[in-house]
């Protein structure tokens, strides 16, 4: 598949959801698969939104299915699709369980431990279906809030910035508890984000 726009790798997928919109589950399982087998980026995020968008195949996930769908993280994009479209939501609904997301963020792989914190996102992004989970998040958080790995440090950041939007008390009185633990980054935008509901409210950097 060549590299496509964001606009264009959407309608596609549009027009595959549309073909399998009556397909059973595993038939969409099977097609994402095959999609994640393919080069390129575009081909995962199709996989990814696919299984997203189809309820059936998106109730049908469990951890057998997470860990196929979340071989071969190695970069920014691909760790964040999967936390934000399979790992997270399927979490949230209790289709995994805690000790899965635990044993990612227990990792030697650093962008596991990314996927892990990234997976909190849709328990509290109301885009995403979050209604708020600061026991599931703030667990996560604890556990690698020593974890200096870059990549790291800006999802822990992202997860707190999350929850703040959905339960600030909790997030002030985690920063408060663990400010001589948590990185400079961390502090920082997150405190940004309680204050001024922005994370850099002078510029802008990534997640």
């Amino acid at each position: 598949m060549p590299s496509l726009k964001t606009a264009a790798v959407r309608a596609l997928r549009r027009e595959y959801s549309r073909r399998f919109a009556k397909a059973p589950p595993q038939d969409v399982i099977a097609l994402a698969l095959r999609l994640m087998d393919r080069p390129g980026f575009e081909s995962r995020f199709i996989a990814h939104e696919l299984i997203g968008h189809h309820r059936a195949a998106f109730t049908s996930r469990r951890a057998k299915e997470l860990a196929q769908f979340g071989r071969g993280l190695d970069r920014w994009e691909a760790v964040d699709t999967v936390a934000c479209y399979l790992s997270g939501p399927a979490w949230r609904e209790s289709q995994v369980s805690d000790a899965l997301i635990h044993r990612w963020a227990r990792s030697k792989d650093h962008w596991r431990r990314r996927t892990a914190l990234v997976s909190t996102v849709p328990l509290n992004n109301p885009a995403r279906g979050g209604r708020g989970d600061a026991d599931r998040t703030l667990t996560v958080c604890r556990m690698l809030i020593n974890d200096r790995d870059d990549r790291v440090v800006k999802a822990l950041s992202w997860a707190l910035r999350e929850l703040a939007k959905r339960e600030p008390r909790a997030v002030r009185q985690f920063v408060a508890e663990h400010e001589s633990a948590l990185a400079p980054r961390v502090k920082r935008e997150v405190q940004n984000k309680l204050k001024t509901g922005l994370k850099n409210p002078r510029g802008k950097t990534g997640r």
